[in-house]
């Protein structure tokens, strides 16, 4: 005689870039195993983990590899909510005064994607030449240490987020063209024009969510702002 199974609560949420509406799941044990497995292993493992887990939850109705990652973000943030309690306690350092940490519970389902004002995808090089720029995906990032950009992943990372890159009436779709060409291109730019594509990196839709903190001792307060996934856990 088969056990039974039981039945899990699925809810609704819509994807950040698209207002799509998508139904979701908690994640289950066997997806909790995969996520404490990957903890042990570097950030490419953690978001496969995630990925993955996303990609059961939402019971394959998303291209999660072709999902920008702050949207990946953002649903599994939400499944997590569902799954542990969408209120966590995190130790937050308090502004100018970084050896202080305080116990702050943070509402998960208050936490929104949130963009830049001055943020856009289409950057000006010269009066002639821009680029336009896709949003990294979770595939962007594969052999890329995030967190310990160096010079070269810095470049990998702006050849593989290019979409266009415009001449004048000219139009170069980045599918055309080779890896050495869009190296070659972006290794050929001042730092000031890096700078400018780089901008659109920093300024991109990211989680993020304020808090106010007390000082323990001389009960100033000051805000304290937590950005994308890696912050909330």
């Amino acid at each position: 005689m088969a056990l039974p199974k039981l039945n899990t609560q699925t809810y609704e949420l819509e994807v950040p870039s698209t207002d799509e509406k998508i139904r979701y799941r908690p994640f289950l044990v066997k997806e909790e195993k995969i996520l404490l497995q990957a903890q042990e292993g570097g950030d490419g493992e953690i978001m496969d983990a995630v990925a993955d887990v996303v990609e059961s939850c939402t019971f394959g109705k998303l291209n999660v590899s072709k999902l920008p990652s702050f949207d990946l973000e953002y649903i599994f943030l939400k499944i997590r909510s569902k799954a542990v309690g969408e209120k966590v306690t995190l130790n937050l350092p308090f502004p100018g005064d970084e050896n202080v940490k305080i116990p702050t519970k943070v509402d998960l389902s208050k936490v929104e994607v949130h963009m830049a004002e001055e943020h856009t995808n289409k950057i000006d090089l010269t009066d002639e030449v821009s680029v336009v720029m896709r949003y990294p995906t979770i595939k962007t990032f594969g052999g890329i240490k995030v967190t310990n950009l160096t010079a070269d992943d810095a470049v990998e990372m702006t050849s593989r987020c290019i979409h266009q890159v415009i001449n004048g009436v000219e139009t170069f779709e980045a599918a055309d063209l080779s890896k050495e060409d869009k190296s070659e291109f972006i290794e050929n730019l001042t730092q000031d024009q890096f700078a400018k594509i780089q901008q659109f990196f920093t300024t991109m839709p990211k989680l993020s969510h304020t808090v106010t903190l007390t000082h323990p001792k001389t009960k100033k307060k000051a805000k304290y702002k937590l950005e994308g996934m890696q912050s909330f856990f």
